[in-house]
């Protein structure tokens, strides 16, 4: 499956940003999807999971009550309702998906995950 992520840029602390990443070449409603971040210098984070029916999601603690994950399968995408944004959240904005198709569970380490998108890089300014 190829992941082309998109939607990240420039915002200032407090704005809001939506990230998209739209999925081709494999059937993108069967896989539960995530959202990772890199931080500048750091080691890549998870954001959020949404499992393949879109019917529950999980956090990071950093980005609970900020961030929204949800999915549009009949068009192959999924989103990153980004709000409150503080500066900590700069970082490349990646999505991937799960290796393995349906399950319930929420996954949140990388090695569960097959397929990444080249990311996207979202700045948030104080």
């Amino acid at each position: 499956v190829q992941l082309q992520a998109s939607g990240g840029g420039l915002v200032q602390a407090g704005g809001s940003l939506r990230l998209s990443c739209t999925a081709s070449g494999r059937t993108f409603s069967s896989y539960g999807m995530g959202w990772f971040r890199q931080p500048p210098g750091k080691e890549r984070e998870f954001v959020a999971h949404i499992i393949w029916s879109g019917t529950s999601t999980y956090y990071a603690d950093s980005v609970k009550d900020r961030f929204t994950i949800s999915r549009y399968n009949a068009k192959n995408t999924l989103y990153l309702q980004m709000n409150s944004l503080k500066p900590e959240d700069t970082a490349v904005y990646y999505c991937a998906t799960n290796r393995l198709p349906f399950g319930s569970s929420w996954y949140s380490d990388p090695t569960d995950f097959g397929s990444w998108g080249q990311g996207t890089l979202v700045t948030v300014s104080s």
